[in-house]
This record gives structure tokens, C-alpha cells and sequence, in this order.
């Protein structure tokens, strides 16, 4: 999978390089009784890829839907290029951990349906579609669905998807979970370049600490619930060097070897 920048439709609004795109304000979210962020402050640039990382039930994937807009926070404020955020909108797209592909539909449709939505007509739907389906390695299964997929493929789909619409924010719910090791290093390979090549803020979820740290500029990690950030580390990696060297790098394991020691109390 090659994935390349390519121009769909024009952002929101023009953020200058040095505003941060996202920003979360004392963030709270409760369920019932259940308290699940508690006060969360954070700010996400453009160009960056930032990890939320931590223990399962400590809210990552709750605060990843509260910037997405599918979830309200009890208090506080989420503000994208500027403006408060009320629900979803076009400035942000959503990678699902489970795909959430239309079933019905082919992978042309599921990866032109954001254009869709947005009123892009057929021609040029189709022409963003093609690019982006090629680019993920899925050239001739346009006309494929959902179930004639592997895990992987339709994970590229999503991918795809979300990069069709050009949206200023990509938000990604732990989206290699569901492949075979082997993709998921192909599939973050991948996801650096396209941080390198698309100049977007990506905010990426995962359970795995060596993921997290061979993809991040940033990583938040969330304490138990109620969730807060009980640190930001800031992986000093050479991204010029190769996939196996940056993982045989003393500065990746070590800080491998951080997080874990932040987070080994938290584990039964």
C-alpha cells in the first residue's frame, strides 16, 4: 500500500502553521455514574501524528468521539480550526477499529460515499475514489463487497475513505487491530508517509506501546478511569532510518521501556 497526497476537496477553513488545529478544554464525560474523563487539555497540530494510549476503560477511544463530534462531553469545549464543535463535520474523518463499511455497497461506493455526502459529483467522485483505491493496493476489486474482502483489505477501504474527503482531522480508532502482523507493520509503515505526505493532524488510537511509539510525534497517556493525561512523551525517533532499524534504535526501546513502566501498575 502507497498512499500519496492528493486533492479532493478544500479544507474548512485555513489554519496557519503555527495554530493548533484541534483543541480539547477541560473536557468531562460521564455515563450514568460512571465518571470517564475527568478535566482533559490538550492541543493538536497540523502535520503531527499524536497517539492517546493507555489502559483499557481509561476513555481513549471516548475522547477520540468527542473530537469526531459522535459523542457529546458532559463539559468543556473541543474547538477545530477555531470553531466549537457541535457534531460531525466535514473538517474530520473517522477510521473505525470494526471498518464500518456499508455492506451493500461496492468499494467504490464505500470510499466515494464521504464525496457522496458532500455533493462532489459522479465523474469527479469516481475520479478521487480511483486514485485513493489504488493507492491502498485495491485496483480491480472496485467492484467487490465488504464480505469478499480479508480484514486487511477492508481495512484499506476505510483508509481510503477517510482520505477521500480531505478532511483537515484524521481521527483512527485503532485501525490495525483487526489484521495479521505482518500488514499491521506494512500498514504503519504506511501511515507515516501518508503524516509526511498529507500535512493533516492524525490522532490515533491503540493498546500497543511499540505501535504507538513507532508512529508518534506525541503520545498522551491516559490514566485509569476516570481518564486524564498522566503524561506526554515526545519519542525522539530517526524517521530517515529503516523500518527494522528504528526498531533495534536504543531511543525506540527505551522508550518502549518508559511507557511500560508507566503503565505496568495499572495492569492486574
Amino acid at each position: 500500500m502507497q498512499l500519496s497526497a492528493i486533492p479532493a476537496v478544500q479544507p474548512s477553513a485555513p489554519v496557519t502553521s503555527n495554530d493548533p488545529v484541534v483543541q480539547v478544554r477541560s473536557i468531562c464525560k460521564t455515563y450514568g455514574d460512571i465518571e470517564a474523563l475527568r478535566n482533559i487539555d490538550l492541543e493538536f497540530s497540523r502535520g503531527k501524528l499524536t497517539t492517546l494510549l493507555g489502559p483499557s476503560g481509561c476513555g481513549k477511544t471516548t475522547l477520540l468521539k468527542i473530537i469526531a463530534g459522535l459523542v457529546p462531553a458532559n463539559s468543556g469545549e473541543i474547538r477545530v480550526n477555531g470553531r466549537a464543535v457541535t457534531g460531525p463535520g466535514p473538517e474530520r474523518a473517522f477510521v473505525f477499529q470494526d471498518f464500518a463499511l456499508m455492506p451493500w455497497a461496492t468499494v467504490m461506493r464505500n470510499v466515494a460515499f464521504g464525496l457522496e455526502l458532500r455533493g462532489v459529483n459522479a465523474a469527479e467522485r469516481k475520479r478521487v475514489a480511483t486514485r485513493y483505491i489504488e493507492e491502498v493496493g485495491l485496483a480491480g476489486f472496485e467492484e467487490k463487497y465488504p464480505h469478499e474482502l480479508s480484514g486487511g483489505m477492508r481495512q484499506r477501504v476505510g483508509i481510503a475513505r477517510a482520505f477521500a474527503v480531505n478532511a483537515d482531522v484524521l481521527l483512527l480508532d485503532e485501525p490495525f487491530s483487526a489484521v495479521d502482523e505482518q500488514n499491521r507493520r506494512k500498514f504503519q509503515e504506511d501511515l507515516l508517509r501518508l503524516v509526511d505526505l498529507e500535512k493533516k493532524t492524525f490522532i490515533f488510537v491503540t493498546h500497543s506501546i511499540e505501535e504507538a511509539v513507532y508512529v508518534s510525534d506525541r503520545i498522551v497517556l491516559l490514566s485509569p478511569r476516570p481518564g486524564r493525561i498522566s503524561q506526554v512523551i515526545d519519542p525522539k525517533i530517526d524517521r530517515s532510518a529503516s523500518p527494522d532499524d528504528i526498531r533495534r534504535d536504543p531511543g525506540y526501546l527505551d522508550t518502549v521501556e518508559e511507557i511500560w513502566d508507566g503503565l505496568r501498575h495499572y495492569v492486574d
